[in-house]
C-alpha cells in the first residue's frame, strides 16, 4: 500500500506508542522494525507504514526560509559553560520600527531540524525575534536525518544543553532588536528544557513547555517565570510526572495554566508527521502566541 493511502483513523494506537519508543530511543530501529511488523497486515507493509510514520519535511513547512515577511540569518553566540560557540537561527519581521519580545524556541532530541526552524519563524512572523540554537552545533549540527540527529543528541549531556539554551537566552535579551523580555517555548527534549530553564532563570518572562518532562520536586520553589503547559492526553510516558509537578506548583504557590488535549498523541504539534492533531495544535498555538503577547509586552 502506498503510504498517501494510509489512513490515520485506521492505525491502531500501539502503532504511535511503538513509534513514539523509537522518536525517543526506547527502543532502536531493528526492534522498531520487529514490532512493526506485527502491525503490517491487510495490505500494508513494513515499507509503508514506516513512510508513513516518518515525518515530510517537504511538503509540511509553513512558513518558508526565504519568506519576505521575515529577516531570517544563522548566527554564533558563546554557551562558555555549555558546547562553546553554539549556531543558531535568529529570525524577525522584516521592517520591524521598535524593539519586540524575544523567544527561545528548543528542538527536540535531534537537532535543529526543518520543523523547529519552521517553528522559529512561526513566532517571529507572530511579533516577536526567535533564536533557536543547534544543540548538535559541538557535533556538527544538525545531520539531516532525524535518525542520525537522535543518535548525536544521545551523545551530548542534556546538563551541558541546557546550558546551551541559557546562553541563547542571554544572548537574546542583550540583542539590540529585543526590548529585554524573553521566554522560551520547547518541545519533547524542548519542553523538558523549558521547564528547567524556569527553575533556572530568574528573570525568563515565560516558559512554555509542549509535552516536556518535569523538573525535581525540590527545584519547583525557584521558578519564577509564569508557566503555559501543554500535555497530550495519549501521552502516557511523559504524563506520569504531570501530578507531582501539578502539586508541587500549587504548594509552592506558582503562576501556572496547564492543558491536557484529549485524545491526541506526543508530538500533536508537529505537523511533519501523523501524530500531528491540527484542531489541538491550532488551539496550543493560539494560546501560546497570546502567552507571550501578555508575557512580553514592555
Amino acid at each position: 500500500m502506498n503510504p498517501n493511502e494510509i489512513k490515520k483513523e485506521d492505525i491502531k494506537q500501539e502503532v504511535f506508542d511503538l513509534y513514539d519508543d523509537y522518536a525517543h530511543s526506547r527502543v532502536n530501529r531493528r526492534e522498531f522494525i520487529e514490532k512493526l511488523s506485527v502491525y503490517a497486515v491487510g495490505g500494508l507493509t513494513v515499507t509503508s507504514l514506516m513512510s508513513f510514520l516518518m515525518p515530510d519535511y517537504q511538503d509540511s513547512i509553513q512558513i518558508k526560509a526565504d519568506d519576505p515577511r521575515l529577516k531570517s540569518e544563522y548566527i554564533y553566540y558563546n554557551s562558555d559553560k555549555g558546547g562553546g560557540k553554539m549556531k543558531a537561527l535568529l529570525s524577525k519581521p522584516d521592517g520591524a520600527t521598535k524593539k519586540l519580545g524575544g523567544v527561545v524556541v528548543v528542538h527536540e532530541n535531534r537537532g535543529l531540524n526543518p520543523h523547529i526552524e519552521d517553528v522559529a519563524r512561526r513566532v517571529a512572523l507572530a511579533g516577536f525575534v526567535s533564536i533557536a540554537p543547534d544543540a548538535l552545533t559541538p557535533l556538527g549540527g544538525y545531520p539531516g536525518s532525524d535518525d542520525k540527529g537522535r543518535e548525536l543528541q544521545s551523545q551530548r549531556d542534556r546538563n551541558s544543553m541546557l546550558e546551551d539554551f541559557i546562553a541563547a537566552f542571554e544572548y537574546l535579551k542583550s540583542h539590540p532588536d529585543c526590548n529585554g523580555k524573553v521566554a522560551v517555548v520547547g518541545f519533547c527534549f524542548g519542553g523538558w528544557i523549558a521547564n528547567m530553564m524556569a527553575v533556572r532563570i530568574p528573570d525568563l518572562a515565560g516558559a512554555v513547555p509542549y509535552y516536556g518532562g518535569q523538573p525535581a520536586k525540590e527545584q519547583v520553589p525557584q521558578i519564577k517565570a509564569p508557566l503555559l503547559l501543554h500535555y497530550a492526553e495519549l501521552d502516557t510516558h511523559v504524563n506520569e510526572g504531570w501530578p507531582a509537578y501539578e502539586a508541587a506548583l500549587k504548594e509552592n504557590n506558582k503562576q501556572y495554566t496547564a492543558y491536557i488535549y484529549p485524545g491526541v498523541n506526543h508530538g500533536f504539534n508537529n505537523d511533519t508527521t501523523p501524530r500531528y492533531d491540527k484542531a489541538a495544535a491550532e488551539l496550543a498555538w493560539k494560546r501560546t502566541i497570546a502567552f507571550f503577547t501578555k508575557v512580553l509586552s514592555v
